[in-house]
């Protein structure tokens, strides 16, 4: 397991710069670690139909199980508004906490980051008494 996630961290910044924010101009980039040591980045997508939007850690999880991966072991979140540095920690949205309970296990790796330091959750910690594919 990576000791340090700001490598992870880095990888999520420049997912950043991809995301697709006209909207809300709040831009989040994400670097989804496999147990493997693949990476699969993700950065948000807005919508004018703003139901339609889809979250930075939605996008790497979808396109991570897409293609096969279910052996998540981290994920590294960062964002912040457009054209600035990350100031600030950028935990999931309810949403994606739910989706990531979907697929990663309580000790599955939250990283936030502020630009300068590196926080780090487990599922459990930011998802307590969660539902899952076992309660039904």
């Amino acid at each position: 397991m990576m000791a340090n996630y700001k490598e992870l961290v880095q990888q999520a910044l420049r997912a950043r710069e991809k995301a697709y924010v006209p909207y809300s101009k709040f831009a989040v980039g994400v670097a989804l670690l496999c147990e493997d040591g693949t990476v699969y980045e993700g950065c948000n997508i807005e919508n004018a139909a703003f139901p339609a939007t889809n979250c930075a850690e939605r996008t790497a999880i979808f396109k991570a199980v897409s293609e096969g991966r279910r052996d998540f072991q981290a994920i590294a979140v960062v964002g912040g508004p457009e054209g600035t540095a990350p100031a600030d920690f950028c935990p999931p949205c309810g949403v994606c906490r739910q989706v990531m309970r979907e697929f990663c296990g309580p000790d599955f790796i939250i990283a936030l980051s502020d630009g300068k330091e590196v926080k780090t959750y487990t599922l459990e910690e930011l998802l307590p008494c969660s539902f899952g594919p076992e309660n039904l």
